[in-house]
């Protein structure tokens, strides 16, 4: 027999991940308001100081007497603070909603406590409702939350026999590896779109002049960021992360660094690289990060244990020799078919949280 209270909830998650690329750093919303097992309103949140779900759900209530004989639904706790919209939980609260099913309590010091206070008002809250679901959707910013600091996304494309790239000396004149097909590189770009940054290292700048930016997809362009401590950057270089077209930060040693249109972070040699970078990103309410930088930089990451998931295309090329892709001491969760590859997928069961300086 299905459960009411699932089977709207599982709607409230669908409409919820319309938000994924546009919400940033707020959490995925749906939220769905029901009368007597019929749907009377609905909405989620599409986009960063937009209306909130609820708001969306109860302005979609034609018969705004109705509310007092209904259910809201929604995947996580409603808001009790006043930001960029007004306190959800006080709005359920004016409106007379009686019963509130609730999937994932707030994660967020600054925005929880809406359970309590509908609740000391009289309104009958049931939560964990496909919670596990709930906090799956919302990841990022339950990391970020709970972590301080960024979801971590890794991102490789590998041959069959394990390499990413052939042996290059002159990256001017000897392209990558064509590994993965146009089907994969589709999936890549969206994927840029979903997430607020995306990293790589000098040694990827440097070998293939990446962009990365979303050309073959619809979204918005993801702030590009540049592990470089010592690079020996010139004002006149000629790759494409350096040129000012999109929003891009650099992180390096070298305090003389000026770019037209960059920001340099400055390092300190006193601390580890990734430590300082992922507490600067969490201070900037970067709430996830695309990393599709080279084995090198994978590594660094796999090593710390700060990773949360991994997306590693394996194709059916056979290059023999070359550059080794990092490895992962995990097996895939899921394995599904992309273009000429296999996607792998991993999660990372234990990550490790922010180390704070």
């Amino acid at each position: 027999m299905i459960n009411p209270d699932e089977l709207f909830m599982r709607r409230c998650l669908e409409m919820a991940a319309n938000g994924l690329g546009h919400v940033a750093p707020n959490p995925m919303v749906g939220s769905v308001i029901v009368h007597n097992g019929q749907i009377i309103g609905e909405g989620y949140h599409t986009g960063f100081g937009k209306p909130h779900a609820e708001v969306e759900a109860v302005n979609q209530v034609k018969d705004k007497n109705l509310l007092k004989e209904s259910t809201l639904y929604v995947n996580l706790e409603p808001c009790n603070h006043i930001g960029k919209t007004p306190a959800c939980s006080e709005l359920i609260i004016r409106s007379g909603i009686p019963r509130v099913v609730i999937g994932q309590t707030d994660p967020n010091g600054q925005a929880g406590g809406g359970i309590d206070r509908m609740r000391e008002n009289g309104t009958e809250v049931i939560t964990g409702v496909l919670e596990n679901e709930a906090r799956w959707l919302n990841r990022r910013f339950n990391t970020f939350h709970e972590q301080h600091r960024p979801y971590l996304i890794l991102k490789w494309a590998q041959s069959l026999d394990g390499f990413v790239d052939t042996l290059r000396t002159d990256p001017a004149k000897e392209k990558p590896a064509q590994i993965s097909d146009e089907v994969c590189r589709r999936w890549v770009h969206k994927w840029r779109s979903e997430e607020q940054a995306i990293m790589v290292g000098a040694g990827t700048m440097r070998m293939d002049n990446p962009r990365l930016d979303v050309r073959v997809w619809s979204g918005k362009n993801p702030v590009r960021i540049v592990i470089a401590p010592t690079t020996g950057l010139k004002p006149d270089s000629k790759f494409h992360l350096l040129d000012g077209s999109l929003p891009t930060i650099v992180y390096t040693f070298d305090e003389s660094l000026k770019f037209p249109d960059l920001e340099f972070v400055t390092l300190t040699k006193a601390a580890p690289v990734m430590n300082q970078v992922l507490e600067d990103l969490y201070n900037r309410d970067m709430i996830s990060v695309l990393i599709e930088g080279g084995p090198t930089l994978h590594k660094s990451f796999i090593e710390s244990n700060l990773w949360d998931e991994a997306r590693v295309f394996s194709s059916q090329l056979w290059l023999g020799n070359g550059i080794p892709a990092a490895r992962l001491p995990h097996q895939p969760q899921s394995i599904q078919t992309a273009g000429n590859s296999q996607l792998l997928l991993f999660t990372n069961p234990h990550p490790l949280p922010a180390v704070k300086q």
